[in-house]
């Protein structure tokens, strides 16, 4: 069953790559999308999963929408900017 999750801070593909990988991790997802400029996550998998890929989400710096305010909102896009560099840097080893 697929489901999609808005999320905070998606700027670029280092992003998305991100997200794709870190969620895959988990064994109930079958696939992972991610629209970066609609910022949803499109997710393949046991719906049941939802809460803990939220919060694996908001670790790496992709809170749920709505859900961060204040000085969270600001340490969540700190290491989104984290996750983007490291998401570029695994992109180019791979070229």
């Amino acid at each position: 069953m697929s489901y999609q999750i808005a999320v905070e801070n998606i700027k670029c593909g280092g992003c998305a790559n991100t997200i794709r990988s870190r969620l895959a991790e988990n064994p109930s997802v079958r696939t992972v999308e991610v629209d970066i400029e609609a910022g949803l996550v499109t997710i393949d998998g046991d719906p049941q999963a939802r809460p803990v890929l939220i919060q694996r989400l908001a670790e790496l710096g992709y809170p749920e929408s709505g859900s961060v305010a204040g000085l969270k909102a600001a340490a969540a896009k700190a290491k989104s900017y984290v996750s983007c560099a490291v998401g570029r840097m695994e992109k180019s080893a791979d070229d």
